[in-house]
């Protein structure tokens, strides 16, 4: 039992931390317009939980989203913490009301930006189209005071097997599910949308006027076409209609998932990589991999940035994740990867800081982004927001190290 749940002076500490937060949505004015800030503390957001008529229909039939697993989170060890419970319960990621608590917390402890998890998919009944893009269009568009925050969007193109999201209701079976291979028909469509939905946006994110696109797997990218130089020409035509709508062009920033430094085959991929697509910089979802103790993970993550840097002649941005625990996907899965030595926010604290020096030592060459892993990764057991466990102590590690958003 986690004394930290009948601990009274915690409780008032998060109480008034609530209120302090009412107050600021009253203190942060009326202007809307925004400025470029001193740094992008960028927080990737997951959303996931809501109800999604095709996550209903193929994953997640409570209506609730991936709440639904999220719940069924249990120990696999002698303290481990699940199911993870967040302070506010369980609202949903599409509401506006929500995410304008969202947007008011972050603003206040120093995080600025939230980064989209975006997705295009083809379902075994032939839907081909967008999925868990309400939580975006609704939920975060919807806020009122979603201007003052900025935000972008990273295009998620990686395959989910049927019982990835769900081993409760698929078991055992791991073919494909959802595709997100796309042909130059889908691209068109989806350049179309993003130009239009987001990229005029006040408040969406640009690097020298280039509206940022983010993407998962440009390997998956590529093979929706024919060849190497086909994929190249389709990504020319997004920064064609880029540019017709205004923009001086596209900012297009490799953002790979997790591991712990850049092996020769996928180094060598991404050598041809840049300059055939044009990326202009790399972030990465978990720079650190999995590793039990919070303390080796970020050690691994300060490695992968360092070969990073040196393998590729682009901009690398800092990645500062917050652990890793995904049991509750994999009830089979005991504690080998999930984080729990040393993981505080302290120890959060003190490799922001790091991450921080990083940018700011390149800030005459590069913009000062630090992506953070993540927001609201519940499943994953990587997210800033409150819980009954450790409260704000992860958001204070950021005000702590950046200040207020301004």
């Amino acid at each position: 039992m986690y004394t930290l749940l009948g601990n009274f002076k915690f409780l008032i500490s998060v109480m008034k931390k609530t209120l302090m937060i009412a107050a600021l949505a009253l203190m942060l004015g009326a202007c809307c317009k925004q400025a470029r800030p001193d740094y992008y503390v960028c927080a990737f957001v997951w959303p996931s939980c809501h109800d999604d008529s095709l996550a209903r229909e193929w994953i997640w039939r409570d209506g609730e989203g991936e709440w639904e697993m999220i719940r069924k989170g249990d120990p696999r060890f002698e303290g481990h913490y699940q199911p993870k419970v967040p302070y506010w319960g369980y609202e949903m990621d599409d509401d506006p009301v929500v995410v304008e608590k969202w947007i008011q917390t972050a603003l206040s402890h120093g995080v600025n930006t939230f980064i989209y998890d975006w997705y295009w998919f083809h379902d075994p009944n032939g839907y081909n189209g967008p999925f868990l893009e309400s939580a975006l269009d609704n939920g975060f568009l919807g806020a009122p005071s979603n201007e003052k925050m900025n935000f972008y969007i990273m295009y998620a193109n990686h395959v989910v097997k049927y019982n990835y999201w769900n081993y409760h209701k698929w078991g055992e079976r791991k073919d494909t599910l959802f595709s997100p291979t796309v042909g130059m028909e889908d691209w068109k469509k989806i350049v179309d949308r993003v130009i239009t939905q987001y990229f005029h946006r006040p408040n969406y994110v640009k690097i020298d006027g280039c509206p940022v696109f983010a993407m998962f797997d440009v390997d998956a990218f590529k093979e929706g076409f024919p060849s190497d130089e086909e994929a190249a020409q389709a990504m020319e035509y997004f920064r064609e209609k880029t540019r017709e709508a205004g923009f001086p062009g596209l900012h297009l920033q490799f953002t790979p998932g997790a591991s712990s430094s850049p092996n020769p085959p996928s180094a060598a991929k991404t050598k041809v990589n840049i300059p055939l697509l044009g990326i202009n910089s790399i972030a990465m979802y978990n720079m650190g991999g999995f590793d039990c103790d919070y303390l080796r993970h970020n050690e691994k993550a300060l490695v992968k940035r360092k070969n990073t840097e040196e393998a590729f002649d682009v901009p690398v941005f800092p990645t500062v994740s917050l652990g890793w625990d995904d049991t509750p996907r994999f009830p089979a899965q005991r504690g080998e990867k999930v984080t729990r030595f040393h993981q505080t926010p302290k120890v959060f604290e003190h490799y922001l800081r790091k991450a921080k020096e990083y940018a700011d030592e390149r800030a005459d060459t590069q913009p000062r982004f630090i992506m953070l892993n993540a927001w609201n990764e519940w499943i994953e057991g990587c997210y800033l927001l409150p819980d009954m466990l450790d409260g704000f102590g992860y958001l204070e590690a950021v005000r702590n190290v950046f200040g207020p958003a301004n």
